[in-house]
């Protein structure tokens, strides 16, 4: 095993959260050193974007069909922005007030940055752009000096994470949050661009490209404790293509050093040396995985797909009450999720508490996601378990089998650190994911893509449910071992690495919203 891997193995060990002992952190809410959550570049070319709130966007169910793609302007690149990454409302209680964005994310802390790379877009210069959420605006860093190599009508967004937004509340596990808000952040990304009928794919970029590309490598720019650190690059064109990007003559395009310098976000910090350890044994060569033929789901139609995306809450409540909800419901979101987001072989799978969904029984559940797993999940996992295939009447066809009957409530409320949410709500999730065998293949670098692809598939769980007037929470506090020791998993061949849960939310009457942006 080489040092990298062996890294990893022990950060992962290292911050699990353990009934006598949990992941190490200050263990309190240091407020005089809390991040500012938005980023700007002092001395950068500022460009407002026009708002998009009045723009007419499709019904939410056919965005995941062929939409006629519209062309790449100011105007559909702010729409682009302010419908992933963007404010979706103000929340104020008394003389307080704090932004909500439409990418979710743990804390509301929002570590992840994002990039344009421009080149052949109405109103707006080819250059390195960083898009600032709080203003809606495009901050130039570097113009380009030469066309750009990239595929026609096609621009490239890169997507950064500032760990230190997370380690300032988590501590030693704030690395795992960061990674889990990236994957929030590229399913919002992708949703924003489908809206749009634009076809948009992650690259097999490495970090060091893709820092270099936007200048996250000019470390003069940045504080030192607040450094960014590059995930991953993504390709948005008006059609699908196959052409190779050439990152490195890209970047010729553009100055050796870039405008503006990064604002300091906090007066002071605590130095977790585990996190660079972590970061630096992950940012290796990447390995690219074979792409694989998905399809879509049967939806009914819904709301506007703009509302289903500037309402989405996470639920700090579930209304025990009035959990329950149809299954035809509960089929469409599990649906949602069954099959791969981005054409890529599943690596998760989804082990569902069943608490109140009509024409369920109450137990335990698993979503099989990658027909390939099935055979050595019923291995590895309790000899007992049933392994019954739900065959209720659907269009959306799905390998969800019934494992164990029973009320499950009060365990998956224990592994969810004592949270309520997971056991008043109708069904509550963990999302077990092969582990081992993904490293061998692919090496180091996939620990944070596994993390990535839950992050988005917790970030469609939040729309989907959204989109039937129903509530989720992502749950990044949860018992590791406590939830593999009920799978009867004694290896790390599968781990968990995020839960979720959805169900009814309880309105908090004490807050009132405000239109984002008003003012302006």
């Amino acid at each position: 095993m080489n040092k990298n891997l062996q890294t990893v193995y022990k950060y992962h060990d290292d911050t699990k959260h353990r009934p006598l002992r949990y992941a190490k952190s200050l263990g309190y809410m240091d407020w005089d050193t809390q991040p500012n959550p938005f980023r700007s570049y002092e001395n950068s070319e500022q460009i407002q974007m026009p708002l998009a709130l009045s723009h007419d966007t499709p019904e939410y169910s056919e965005i995941f069909t062929s939409l006629a793609p519209q062309s790449f302007s100011l105007k559909t690149i702010s729409q682009f922005f302010q419908f992933s990454l963007g404010l979706a409302s103000i929340k104020v209680q008394g003389s307080s007030s704090w932004a909500l964005r439409c990418n979710a994310s743990s804390g509301n802390l929002h570590p992840s940055e994002a990039y344009l790379i421009a080149n052949d877009i109405e109103d707006i210069q080819c250059g390195v752009y960083h898009y600032a959420p709080r203003k809606h605006n495009l901050e130039l860093l570097a113009k380009g000096n030469l066309a750009l190599s990239l595929p026609k009508e096609s621009f490239l967004i890169a997507i950064s994470s500032i760990v230190w937004r997370e380690a300032w509340k988590y501590g030693e596990r704030s690395w795992r949050y960061t990674q889990l808000d990236c994957g929030h952040a590229q399913r919002a990304l992708e949703i924003s661009a489908f809206m749009l009928g634009w076809d948009i794919k992650k690259l097999d970029i490495c970090d060091d490209d893709i820092s270099s590309l936007v200048g996250l490598n000019q470390k003069e720019r940045y504080i030192e404790q607040e450094s960014e650190n590059p995930d991953m690059l993504l390709l948005v064109s008006a059609k699908s293509n196959n052409d190779i990007i050439d990152i490195a003559k890209i970047r010729q395009s553009f100055a050796k050093n870039y405008e503006g310098v990064a604002n300091q976000l906090s007066p002071s910090w605590h130095k977790w040396e585990v996190l660079e350890e972590i970061e630096n044994a992950t940012n290796s060569k990447i390995t690219p995985i074979e792409k694989i033929t998905t399809t879509n789901i049967k939806r009914d139609k819904t709301n506007e797909s703009k509302k289903v995306v500037l309402t989405r809450r996470s639920a700090q409540m579930m209304n025990k009450e009035k959990s329950n909800f149809s299954y035809e419901q509960f089929d469409i979101i599990i649906s949602s999720v069954s099959a791969s987001l981005d054409s890529k072989p599943c690596a998760v799978h989804l082990v569902l508490f069943i608490h109140n969904v009509e024409k369920l029984e109450s137990g335990l559940y698993i979503l099989i996601r990658n027909k390939e797993h099935k055979q050595e999940l019923k291995r590895l996992m309790k000899d007992s378990f049933l392994w019954e295939k739900e065959e209720l009447d659907t269009e959306n066809k799905k390998d969800l089998y019934l494992l164990e009957k029973g009320n499950f409530q009060n365990i998956s409320k224990k592994i969810s650190c004592s949270q309520d949410i997971a056991s008043d709500s109708a069904f509550s999730i963990g999302m077990l994911t092969q582990f081992t065998e993904q490293f061998e293949k692919y090496g180091s670098h996939r620990y944070k893509e596994l993390y990535w692809e839950c992050g988005a598939i917790g970030q469609q769980l939040y729309l989907e449910a959204n989109s039937l007037n129903l509530s989720a929470t992502g749950i990044g506090c949860f018992l590791d071992d406590i939830f593999h020791q009920l799978l009867e998993l004694k290896t790390n061949q599968y781990q968990s690495l995020y839960h979720f849960t959805i169900g009814r939310g309880i309105l908090d009457t004490r807050l009132s919203d405000i239109e984002p942006y008003r003012g302006r």
